[in-house]
């Protein structure tokens, strides 16, 4: 119907069925601009704001607060004032929820597995067939799913690979080495084992750092350079996480660390917490995250610091922070040698990837558009 704009659950990542509507954050009447934060939204994994995609005027929040509805149900309409209340009514009452196949989705498994040098590593393979791939890299402690907001926007551009570091996630719990220029050798290996060539490498902390010693030892392997609260910028960085993430054994203990990723910690869910622990008590993972922490941050330092080497490698480099971030400082961003993108972000902390996903995808988009 010409003038109305719907807002629907979005999907989040690889695995998201459906989500739980916590609060609307404004009122119907309401002048909405691109970026605002519309409506609060908790699925099994994170709780969220869904942000407005475009501009308009809220005039129906047809979605209940407490309600759970699937991914692209109806949850609100826009329209201007010369959409009338009957039109907007037939609206909401004509409205059908696609199902999976009508949303386009691949019946393909969300996730898939490569073996590189012994070890299973998990991955998974989104959006367009052409195109220079994105190869997302979390960090330590994390898995794909960090990404889990990110993935499928810049598949609607490109290639996007994203992937469980070795002893993360459900990949192998064994690891090529303890530093960084292990990792970044063995992420050359798993370009190379996917038939990727070359890619633009988006790397979240430890992953940020990943990205920069591949760029800086197999430059023909990078395209260009997205750094998300990146280490390899200096030697701070929280001794309180990086120890306390690999320590953590009880659901009390892990949340207070967890919480120290997010400017708001009501964005760590009991399911987050769950999914963390489970992987946490796998046989050998306490181990291999104490020694990897020995490796990278021993005496709560960063042991490599990649990123200042930069200058001059040639490569198109975006660096974006939160400026809330309690692990690796936001002023580290100062550091990021010029010329580069580099963009601090307010109300986000370390994961400002999944806090600012919005701007960040569009940074990042208009970053690999070049």
């Amino acid at each position: 119907m010409s003038g109305i704009t719907p807002i629907v659950m979005p999907k989040w990542g690889l695995s998201m069925q459906e989500g739980r509507v916590v609060e609307w954050l404004v009122e119907e009447g309401a002048r909405i601009e691109v970026g605002m934060a519309i409506l609060e939204v908790e699925t099994d994994k994170i709780a969220n704001a869904v942000e407005a995609a475009d501009a308009g005027t809220l005039r129906r929040r047809v979605a209940a607060e407490g309600e759970v509805l699937p991914v692209k149900a109806l949850l609100g309409v826009m329209a201007g004032s010369d959409v009338s209340d009957a039109e907007i009514d037939a609206y909401v009452a004509g409205y059908v929820t696609p199902v999976a196949d009508e949303a386009g989705e691949e019946a393909a498994p969300a996730t898939r597995f490569i073996e590189v040098d012994g070890l299973r590593i998990r991955y998974a393979r989104r959006g367009t067939a052409e195109g220079t791939p994105v190869l997302l890299i979390h960090g330590y402690g994390g898995d794909l799913d960090n990404w889990l907001f990110n993935i499928d926007a810049i598949g609607e551009r490109l290639p996007v690979i994203a992937f469980d570091l070795p002893g993360h996630g459900q990949s192998s719990v064994a690891v090529p080495g303890n530093d960084v220029a292990a990792l970044a050798a063995f992420t050359g290996r798993l370009m190379e084992a996917l038939e990727v060539g070359t890619a633009h490498l988006v790397g979240h902390s430890l992953g940020g750092a990943i990205a920069c010693e591949l760029a800086l030892s197999q430059p023909g392997r990078v395209a260009s350079l997205g750094l998300i609260a990146s280490a390899g910028f200096g030697d701070e960085i929280d001794e309180g996480y990086t120890r306390g993430f690999a320590t953590a054994q009880s659901k009390r203990d892990l949340k207070a660390v967890m919480e120290m990723l997010f400017a708001d910690p009501a964005a760590v869910t009991r399911q987050m917490l769950d999914d963390v622990l489970k992987y946490k008590r796998l046989d050998g993972v306490g181990e291999l995250l104490g020694r990897l922490c020995d490796g990278l941050f021993a005496g709560g330092r960063q042991q490599a610091q990649p990123g200042l080497r930069l200058a001059g490698c040639g490569k198109p480099v975006l660096a974006v922070w939160g400026r809330e971030d309690r692990i690796v400082p936001a002023a580290h961003a100062e550091r990021v040698p010029r010329p580069a993108t580099v963009a601090v972000l307010d109300g986000a902390g370390h994961m400002v990837q999944m806090e600012k996903a919005n701007e960040v995808n569009r940074l990042i988009l208009k970053h690999v558009a070049g």
